[in-house]
């Protein structure tokens, strides 16, 4: 009897903590997935990381060969600068606050004119994606300034504006605005109408669903279309400046081209597309940050 009461009373311990080794066992295996997860997140990251700047070495490699030997193929490269002497350019212009000077009022007329046009074109998205009445109202209009070139709205941007300064920032706004809009819109009219009459069944405002459902349902395609925008806009800034600046990056070449400073020019595109890369790589980052919740196809096991 002693043994059997022994017994049962080993199988009911087995029995009662049989449910919380299950659970630490569960435990475990997720946090072994998840390291498993980051540490193959770091390799891809790594591995992307030495393919880049391969690839980048290469094509400077060649870039340099092809100035230094003068190659005349089917491009001719007797007048561009090698990479060596652009960066004996940069040497020199660093040591000078012009430089800086271009690029910081590039930054300041990116920085107004996106923020404006992200803020107006997501609004109005949201409202077109989601209301008839928006679409009909607003939509027409909106579409027949679509297909204007920022280049052609200088001279309207000139007359409207008392200061170049604010025309700059215009067709800075009208570079980002239309990308950013019809992402707006075809994220939410690509949203699962299921989740908006399910969210107003269980008695969810009109507000609400546009704050907890539409607002989350369209995060994605407005990113892409901040992200789009970002680079419009910087191509849009630097052809005013081109045409209308006194300060600006977009102006230091423009006027290096005039100077015939070979070199500056070649260090003005370079540094476009590192500022327009870097502005883009932040609003992936931070469209990330506000979507824990969405996982590209692309990064899906």
């Amino acid at each position: 009897m002693a043994m059997s009461a022994g017994s049962s009373e080993r199988a009911a311990v087995e029995l009662l903590s049989g449910p919380q080794h299950q659970l630490d066992d569960l435990a475990l295996e997720a946090t072994a997935r998840r390291s498993a997860s980051s540490s193959e997140r770091w390799r891809s990251s790594l591995t992307s990381l030495l393919i880049g700047t391969t690839s980048i070495a290469l094509w400077l490699g060649a870039w340099e060969l092809a100035s230094r030997y003068e190659l005349d193929l089917f491009f001719r490269f007797e007048n561009i600068p090698a990479p060596s002497e652009v960066v004996l350019a940069l040497g020199e212009l660093l040591q000078t606050p012009k430089f800086a000077a271009h690029v910081g009022n590039s930054v300041t007329r990116i920085f107004l004119g996106f923020v404006i046009a992200a803020t107006l074109a997501v609004g109005s998205g949201l409202l077109i994606g989601r209301f008839k009445l928006a679409a009909r109202s607003l939509l027409p209009p909106l579409e027949i300034i679509r297909p204007i070139p920022a280049v052609a709205w200088i001279p309207i941007a000139i007359l409207l504006f008392a200061s170049a300064e604010q025309s700059m920032v215009f067709i800075t706004f009208i570079g980002a605005f239309f990308p950013i809009l019809l992402s707006t819109v075809h994220g939410v009219e690509s949203l699962d109408k299921r989740l908006v009459f399910a969210s107003l069944s269980l008695g969810a405002r009109p507000l609400d669903v546009f704050r907890e459902v539409i607002l989350p349902g369209a995060m994605p395609s407005i990113v892409t279309g901040l992200s789009i925008g970002m680079g419009t806009s910087w191509f849009s800034l630097v052809t005013a400046e081109m045409i209308s600046g006194q300060y600006g990056i977009g102006y230091y070449t423009w006027e290096a081209y005039t100077l015939q400073k070979y070199p500056s020019i070649v260090l003005g595109m370079i540094a476009i597309g590192v500022m327009g890369m870097g502005s883009s790589f932040v609003i992936r980052k931070l469209g990330r940050r506000l979507m824990p919740w969405f996982e590209p196809e692309g990064s899906r096991s």
